[in-house]
């Protein structure tokens, strides 16, 4: 990708009517474009990163056996009033609109319903459990206030997991699964050194839920932790002194952090399966309603969480494994002359070799380049200037660590 391709610009001041870290870079940095208050559209920089994310999820949840889905966005009213949560009195966060012809629909804020509805063809018997279905697929929710840029939006893409288990000892036997699949996920984006797992008041079947928060100074959430054993609590359940009996922790070896919540899980137990009419015959001919849970990681918040953790006073700084791009190649020359030529044969080789480069071939100062570079975040900036030209060796700055060292064109695109 050149640089003088890309249709998006960077710009020098932050958005006025952003108040959150990542919303301000991002924007700058043209990943992102605000449309109005909590609705974004993702550029092709940003793009990229929410596809890494996306990626490193799903190979996650293939990995624990689920099998991926896209369900409609239009919401039945009918299935939604049968678990008494259609009313606004009951769910304030619905997104309501009407077909010409007659009718109310929703837009879906979460997927428990619809798919369990679905499954009800699929799921008669106990060889057909169980099952853990998954999907990426927009929710809609109608915040009072929307706020904290990218990371509490009312338009999002969201992964929702939803087992389906013949009883609670089975469903207990996946959920540790799911989180572990969570915690391998939380580490490849980067943020498992300081992503807890926190226990939260509970679902349906457990006196506990569990939510994965990650340590950060802008965190609008507080959490209790144990460094130790990398559990948490927070504040629903700080006073329950039960919750620390479950963990095998003292309360006070817990310090307060500021945190942010970047996926949580749930024990929905025969809530809805009941509600729904799903259920199974056993090996006995008995009828057993389906026992179930829900997982849940919202790509954009995850977005948002990397860049309030990560980012400096100069701008973005990706993790490799979510980054739009691996290489930033900046050259100091101009059109047609050495450097420039030296510059565009390193691009061509780079990208020939299937690396992933953002090449600056902009008309434009060194200093403005190396700002944008800055801004833009792409993990390794390689310099083409009058030194690799003479010494045939290009120099290489982390973004990260702002460490430089030094390689010859071999040795980078091998």
């Amino acid at each position: 990708m050149k640089q003088s391709e890309l249709f998006t610009k960077t710009r020098r001041e932050a958005p006025a009517d952003e108040v959150a870290k990542n919303a301000q870079l991002l924007v700058r940095a043209g990943y992102i474009h605000k449309e109005m208050a909590g609705v974004y559209d993702y550029l092709p920089l940003g793009l990229r990163v929410i596809e890494k994310i996306r990626a490193i999820i799903r190979e996650e949840m293939n990995a624990i056996g689920g099998e991926e889905v896209s369900l409609s966005a239009l919401q039945d009213p009918e299935i939604w009033k049968a678990t008494d949560r259609w009313s606004d009195e009951k769910v304030d966060v619905w997104f309501k609109t009407a077909f010409k012809n007659g009718g109310e629909v929703g837009l879906g804020l979460t997927h428990e319903e619809p798919l369990t509805r679905l499954m009800t063809d699929h799921i008669s018997s106990y060889r057909d459990l169980p099952r853990y279905v998954y999907q990426f697929q927009d929710k809609f929710r109608n915040e009072t206030r929307a706020k904290s840029g990218i990371m509490r939006t009312r338009e999002f893409t969201m992964k929702d997991l939803y087992s389906f288990s013949k009883d609670k000892a089975e469903h207990d036997a996946f959920y540790e699964k799911a989180k572990r699949a969570y915690e391998n996920i939380f580490a490849r984006v980067g943020i498992g050194d300081k992503t807890y797992l926190t226990y939260a008041s509970g679902g349906s079947f457990s006196p506990y839920s569990h939510e994965f928060q990650t340590v950060c100074s802008t965190g609008e959430d507080a959490i209790y932790v144990d460094d130790a054993k990398k559990l948490a609590v927070n504040k629903e359940v700080y006073g329950d002194e039960k919750v620390y009996e479950e963990m095998g922790i003292k309360k006070e070896n817990l310090k307060e952090e500021k945190a942010i919540e970047v996926g949580n899980i749930f024990t929905l137990g025969t809530k809805f399966s009941e509600a729904l009419g799903l259920s199974y015959k056993d090996a006995e001919g008995k009828t057993t309603p389906v026992f179930m849970g829900s997982y849940g990681i919202g790509l954009g918040r995850l977005m948002g969480t990397i860049v309030e953790v990560f980012a400096d006073d100069k701008g973005l700084v990706w993790p490799e494994s979510v980054a739009p791009l691996k290489y930033h190649i900046v050259s100091l020359g101009k059109e047609g002359d050495e450097i420039s030529q030296l510059a565009d044969a390193l691009y061509n080789d780079l990208k020939n070799a299937g690396v992933e480069v953002l090449y600056d071939d902009r008309d434009m100062s060194a200093g403005q380049k190396f700002a944008d570079s800055d801004l833009l975040g792409i993990p390794k900036r390689i310099v083409v200037g009058k030194d690799a030209v003479n010494t045939g060796k290009f120099e290489i700055v982390d973004r990260a660590s702002g460490e430089v060292n030094k390689a010859e064109r071999a040795e980078l695109i091998s």
